[in-house]
């Protein structure tokens, strides 16, 4: 062999292992730029180290939306009256001959369509305070009539009137009147202490007396068709005092009815005043009895002897 081709062979050998040291232990370096053309593999490119996958936040759990549903229908508010009179107060003097008050109201949330339609009634009842009232029994008793028994009622009206603006078996039962202390035959009549002992029978006798009595004396009153509507909810009523009315607190109540069933009620108060000379003689004779017996006996004697000396013969 020649001394060039041993030459040339000593190259190739030594261009041999520098290759293959090269590719046992690279050399690190930079990102090699890819200049392959395109379809090559790319070969000497560094790998980076590949952050940990994340993980994906928690999804909020979606609450199933409602179903929409038709607006619910509401109730019409309940009904409630006020009521009110035409007056306050009434002074009673010597002249008095009795006289007429207005009660007159309106039903709030009104269903009635019209004054003529029927859809309420309207029951109002006037009151006087409650007193003691004694119905007493004569019996014939050797040719003279006398009282024999008597019947003692506690805390009786004395003076009650009933409008209505219909008949009030036509309005509701009677049991819903009782509950209410509504009627005549209705009020609480229960016999009081010092009556004298009477069967049940006698007992309803004396309270039916009692009754005739006072609707005789015009204390008791009733009107059926007393009350009228004059609107969808405005109503009145009118009641007449007689001249004999006691005096004192008038209680006016008003209730209001639907198909038999009370819906509302409402009170008001009239108060009946002596006044003028009545006035000062009443609270006299109360305040100072003794000098109203001493002054009575007085003017009664002195009335006496001015008589006989006026028609003296």
């Amino acid at each position: 062999m020649t001394p060039i081709a041993r030459l040339v062979s000593a190259l190739i050998a030594v261009l041999v292992a520098s290759s293959a040291a090269a590719t046992a232990n690279p050399t690190p370096a930079g990102p090699v730029t890819d200049i392959a053309p395109p379809g090559q593999l790319r070969t000497a490119q560094q790998t980076k180290p590949k952050p940990p996958p994340k993980t994906p936040p928690p999804q909020k759990s979606r609450q199933p939306r409602p179903t929409p549903t038709a607006p619910a229908i509401l109730s019409p508010p309940p009904e409630r009256i006020e009521v009110d009179v035409s007056t306050r107060t009434i002074e009673v003097t010597s002249a008095f001959a009795g006289t007429e008050i207005i009660v007159f109201g309106t039903v709030l949330n009104s269903q009635q369509e019209s004054a003529e339609s029927g859809y309420y009634d309207v029951v109002v009842v006037v009151e006087g305070r409650g007193a003691t009232s004694i119905v007493r029994l004569k019996s014939n008793v050797g040719g003279l009539w006398i009282n024999t028994q008597s019947v003692r009622f506690d805390n009786l009206p004395l003076y009650s009137a009933i409008a209505s603006s219909r008949p009030l078996e036509e309005i509701a039962e009677p049991s819903v009147f009782v509950a209410n202390v509504i009627g005549y035959t209705r009020a609480r009549m229960f016999p009081g202490r010092h009556s004298s002992k009477v069967t049940a029978e006698e007992l309803d006798a004396y309270k039916t007396a009692a009754l005739r009595l006072k609707q005789k004396d015009g204390l008791y009153v009733t009107s059926d068709y007393g009350v009228a509507f004059i609107g969808p909810a405005l109503f009145r009523a009118s009641i007449k005092l007689p001249a004999n009315i006691p005096v004192g607190p008038l209680g006016a109540r008003v209730f209001l009815f639907h198909d038999g069933q009370l819906l509302a009620s409402q009170k008001a108060t009239v108060m009946l005043e002596r006044q003028g000379v009545d006035r000062l003689v009443y609270d006299f004779a109360f305040e100072h009895p003794v000098w109203y017996g001493i002054l009575t006996v007085a003017i009664a004697a002195f009335a006496g002897l001015a008589a006989s000396l006026a028609f003296r013969r």
